[in-house]
């Protein structure tokens, strides 16, 4: 989560409270780190609070989606090309490592990257060098490392799907964020905050969650962590017609109420979007398509109704 132009880390457990402290005593040195966790847990997070309390907290902080990455593709967008060295390669281009020289790069996902990347990215770990494809000389670099994954790697180095050397390399120092089920003591202080984000973003007067709204968020396990909780909460928002948000504003699979069974393989971000678009699609067509009208009715102000729309490619009709 950031705060401006800061990052925060948000949590009153001790775990929480544990990361914070490490983080307080890596962010200054150059070790890499290794952040494992579930999906959603605040990997990212964590990332962006050790470049920000960093000596290179200036310089650049660049993700590389590890996950993304295509085999042929891999070398040009970690370490870049020199003009004509392929077809299409019409001008130099930096790759992601000389982009983020002198700052930090993030390696997230990084239990997806081939057996045969790993081997190339090591390389650059042991050296700090490089060359580009089609690039006669070694490039120096001076980059802090970090690593993130939602997989355990020691399973990945004993399956043989991971190299050992290169978890060595990467597993210096090492951060394990739990899953939110397992601190559910942080899901207020999350849920207050994400209130007050959405709230502010959209200009709706919702400024607290019900004691039987909070109770339902505590009592839910969170197979999507933190990320779940964000979009749980900004749907609540979205929704609400009044200063508080009570149990019936947070979605039927939290308050009990019958629900159709999930389509197949939709994530809860594509779920929460298609009952967005559900809700401003019926709100609109019960006041006949008239933007001020739906905005009164949801409670929002009527300039936002303009972001909701373009999200949802709608448009009032004539």
């Amino acid at each position: 989560m950031t705060d401006g132009s800061r990052t925060l880390i948000l949590g009153q457990s001790k775990a929480i409270r544990d990361i914070c402290k490490l983080i307080g005593s890596i962010a200054k040195t150059k070790a890499t780190v290794l952040i494992q966790g579930e999906s959603g847990t605040g990997k990212e997070v964590v990332a962006r609070a050790i470049h920000e309390n960093s000596y290179r907290a200036a310089k650049p902080f660049v993700k590389v989606n590890c996950g993304a990455l295509v085999e042929s593709l891999l070398e040009s967008e970690f370490f870049g090309y020199r003009k004509g060295s392929f077809t299409g390669a019409t001008e130099d281009r930096k790759g992601r490592f000389e982009a983020a020289n002198s700052g930090t790069i993030l390696l997230d996902e990084i239990a997806n990257l081939s057996v045969a990347g790993q081997g190339k990215l090591l390389r650059v770990l042991q050296e700090m060098e490089f060359e580009p494809v089609g690039g006669t000389q070694p490039k120096k670099i001076d980059v802090r490392v970090l690593a993130s994954t939602n997989e355990d790697l020691e399973h990945a180095v004993a399956a043989g799907r991971f190299r050992d050397s290169l978890y060595y390399r990467l597993n210096v120092v090492s951060i394990y964020l739990p899953p939110l089920r397992d601190r559910k003591e942080d899901v207020p202080l999350l849920a207050g905050h994400f209130l007050k984000t959405y709230a502010e973003r959209i200009h709706k007067g919702v400024r607290d969650i019900s004691p039987e709204a909070m109770a339902m968020l505590i009592k839910h396990d969170w197979p999507g962590n933190v990320r779940e909780l964000k979009n749980i909460v900004e749907y609540a928002v979205i929704i609400e017609k009044n200063e508080q948000i009570r149990p019936d504003s947070l979605p039927r699979s939290l308050n009990g109420s019958p629900t159709a069974a999930p389509e197949e393989g939709l994530s809860l971000r594509e779920r929460l979007r298609r009952m967005e678009r559900q809700i401003i699609v019926e709100t609109m067509e019960s006041c006949g398509w008239v933007v001020a009208a739906a905005a009164r009715r949801l409670g929002i102000d009527r300039r936002n109704m303009g972001y909701f729309l373009k999200k949802h490619n709608l448009s009032p009709r004539p």
